[in-house]
This record gives structure tokens, C-alpha cells and sequence, in this order.
């Protein structure tokens, strides 16, 4: 019994000095395969990647540090890479033609599994890539602050997948979209308004469910979302390459990433705006 008690305060103890709650470390568990519904006429059952919760420790360093080191002032063009599995948020911004890694973040919370969201109430992270413009921002949220990336996007509407309203915002619950905590989104709220001020065009957020290495591919070559995978490892490896996010355009039920500046196919369509998505909460 003695023995008992020891251990339990042992835990109680390291979770008080980590700050940690006691669902996330009891539930920190591997990753597992497991069902969910993939969309498909014939409902074919498909495999994705639970995501363990794990105790949360925001990127301490302030991004003014960062900036200051690397002679950049906010309004500078930027570019967003999320990798769901990881939990990493990504801010990069253009230092003369390239693009630099600003910093990265780890993510609070966000809920669902590896793979697209399919529709409205299924609480599910998307996959794909989406943009951020003036109406995105919402200084008054009650997620502290937030930023509407448009889901659903052309191609998400050509897939027949529906939602709307999935936000990188503060706070640390999620129901589909991607919470920061509020120290977080406070730098990136700040950057992201600044370089929408300065510059009036979009920025960019393209949320991977991995980093899509050869090997993380090869882990996943079963998986029923390979194809779309692979077909986002286009745009991730050309900006690996180039350090230059893609011109991103959609042609029928695929993702076009072309060089920016080169001429376009007629026959692609850009991710525009869609303005009946920027209902804020």
C-alpha cells in the first residue's frame, strides 16, 4: 500500500512541475492504426493514425528575438507548413527571394486523426492547402484570436466535403481546427495581420499530415489517402527544393503546384477566396 501512495504522489508531483494534466499523461500512449470512414460511395473502410495527446510546452523563445537576429521587421511575405502528426507549426517569411524558417511551433491540441476532413461536425483537422487574407482575421474571438484558413477550398468542394469555420486560433481545445495557446497566436496573429497590411494578397497555409520524406511515405504506401498524399508531396517537395511556397491552383479533382511568375494553365484554377466562409466565432 505504502508503495502505492509513493507512486501516485510521484506522478501527481511530475505532473505539478510539468504543468501536464492527468488525462494527458495517462493517455499518452503510441500511435495505433484504427478504422474511420473514408469518403467513398461504397463506404470503404480505410486506416489512419489516432494522435496521442501530449502535454504541451509552448516555443518559449520570443519571435522579436528571432527577428531582430535575422534583421527582418514584420510585413514581410509569409508561408505556413503544419504537419499534423508532428505537431509543428511552421511560420516562414521571404528574406530576398527565398523564404526563411522564422520559427517553429509546437501545437497545443487539435483533434481527428491523419487525413483529409470529409464533412461538416466530424471534427476533423483538414489536409490540404488553404489561405489566409484580411477577412480571416478575427481579433475577437473567443479563442483569444483567430484566423480563418477558408476550409472548405475549391478542391475540398469537389471532393463534396462541407464545414466550415476551422481556425488556427488560442487556447488549447480543438474541434477541428488548430489551437496555439495564446502566447502563440499572439506572434503569429501579429505577423500574419502585419504582412496582410503591407502586402493585401494571401498568405499560404499548407497542413500536411506528416513531413512527407520518402521513409514517412513509405510507412504510409497502404494507407487509402496515399494518393492525395502523394499528390500534396508535389507542393512539399518543391518548396523543400526552392524555399519558395508554389503557385497553388486546382484542376478537377487534384492539386496543381506550379512556379510562381510562369505562365499558368488556363485549365487550372487558383484557391481563391471564398467569402461565405468568413463567418468568424
Amino acid at each position: 500500500m505504502q508503495k502505492i501512495i509513493s507512486y501516485l504522489f510521484s506522478v501527481f508531483l511530475a505532473l505539478f512541475i510539468s504543468g501536464c494534466s492527468v488525462e494527458s499523461l495517462l493517455l499518452h500512449t503510441p500511435f495505433h492504426e484504427t478504422n474511420t470512414t473514408a469518403e467513398q460511395n461504397n463506404t470503404k473502410q480505410t486506416t489512419a493514425v489516432q494522435l496521442p495527446r501530449l502535454c504541451f510546452h509552448p516555443n518559449a523563445t520570443p519571435l522579436e528575438k528571432i527577428l531582430k537576429a535575422k534583421k527582418i521587421k514584420p510585413g514581410i511575405p509569409l508561408y505556413i507548413r503544419i504537419f499534423k502528426k508532428e505537431k509543428i507549426f511552421e511560420l516562414w517569411g521571404k528574406q530576398g527571394k527565398r523564404y526563411t524558417l522564422l520559427k517553429s511551433y509546437p501545437i497545443c491540441s487539435y483533434s481527428g486523426y491523419l487525413g483529409p476532413k470529409l464533412r461538416s461536425g466530424d471534427k476533423q483537422a483538414p489536409e490540404g492547402v488553404y489561405v489566409l487574407t484580411q477577412k480571416s482575421l478575427n481579433p475577437h474571438s473567443r479563442y483569444h484570436l483567430a484566423l480563418n484558413i477558408q476550409y472548405p477550398n475549391r478542391y475540398d468542394r469537389n471532393h463534396h466535403r462541407t464545414g466550415n469555420l476551422i481556425m488556427i486560433h488560442g487556447k488549447c481545445s480543438s474541434t477541428g481546427c488548430f489551437a496555439m495557446g495564446d502566447s502563440q497566436i499572439e506572434e503569429i496573429y501579429k505577423m500574419v495581420e502585419k504582412a496582410l497590411q503591407k502586402h493585401r494578397s494571401w498568405i499560404y497555409v499548407a497542413i500536411y499530415p506528416f513531413r512527407m520524406t520518402e521513409e514517412n511515405m513509405l510507412q504510409y504506401a497502404d494507407s487509402y489517402w496515399y494518393p492525395f498524399w502523394a499528390n500534396l508531396k508535389t507542393g512539399y517537395d518543391y518548396f523543400e527544393q526552392t524555399h519558395v511556397p508554389p503557385f497553388t491552383g486546382v484542376k478537377g479533382a487534384t492539386y496543381v503546384f506550379q512556379k510562381r511568375g510562369s505562365d499558368i494553365n488556363t485549365s487550372v484554377t487558383a484557391i481563391k477566396i471564398d467569402q461565405k466562409n468568413l463567418t468568424q466565432n
